[in-house]
């Protein structure tokens, strides 16, 4: 029942998150193209990691300072998004680089 829960929380932490890119494009990606591809939420509930996609590449670790820094801000425009959660978890945010493990071994399968 508990993860029942968390599954959830998960799921609508990750579409708010996404429309709060969406809608604050400018201040948050500038013209960076970002998305959240999963959120993991500890089981107190005290913690939401969003790990994102982060395009062009080069640039990721500038985007997620980037994002480290507006981490009350994003917190509190998730806090406007979401009102069935009696208290927003902390946000930590982190780079999913499983799209480049899948291209580098892209890569090695086709060069042999």
């Amino acid at each position: 029942m508990k993860q029942l829960r968390i599954n959830k929380i998960e799921s609508l932490i990750l579409r708010a998150i996404g429309e709060i890119l969406i809608k604050e494009k400018d201040t948050l990606t500038g013209n960076n193209i970002v998305s959240v591809t999963f959120v993991k939420v500890t089981p107190d509930l005290s913690l939401a990691r969003i790990y994102l996609s982060i395009f062009p590449v080069e640039k990721k670790e500038e985007i997620l300072a980037h994002f480290e820094a507006n981490k009350k801000f994003i917190r509190k425009l998730l806090g406007q998004r979401v009102r069935n959660i009696r208290r927003i978890p902390d946000l930590e945010f982190h780079i999913d680089d499983s799209f480049d493990h899948i291209q580098r071994i892209d890569d090695l399968l086709k060069n042999g």
